[in-house]
């Protein structure tokens, strides 16, 4: 899922691998074996992909998205309120709560 796409995103900006090489600072070779599911870039390396061309390191591994909450501002005890809302919320349309939310 990977290597198709970073192949999509390189295409849609009609890039070939070699220009995308170039903007990223590896070798074009890095680039076809991403392509080519022969190598996996390294964590920093698909941030940096991510970050190119504006999209989530998520979207990039083809995981679903995922909706989020900010809670920034909220002090810990009001932060674990709304997480227990939420998973209250999810009981209710007969979602299985995530322990972590």
């Amino acid at each position: 899922m990977l290597n198709e796409n970073i192949k999509y995103l390189r295409k849609l900006r009609n890039l070939s691998q070699v220009e995308l090489a170039e903007r990223l600072h590896v070798s074009k070779q890095c680039v076809s074996n991403w392509e080519n599911d022969n190598i996996m870039p390294s964590v920093e390396m698909l941030v940096r992909i991510a970050n190119y061309f504006g999209v989530s390191t998520d979207y990039l591994l083809g995981l679903p998205s995922q909706n989020t909450i900010c809670a920034d501002g909220l002090t810990p005890e009001q932060a674990e309120h709304v997480k227990i809302l939420v998973n209250d919320l999810k009981r209710c349309n007969g979602i299985e709560p995530f322990a972590g939310v």
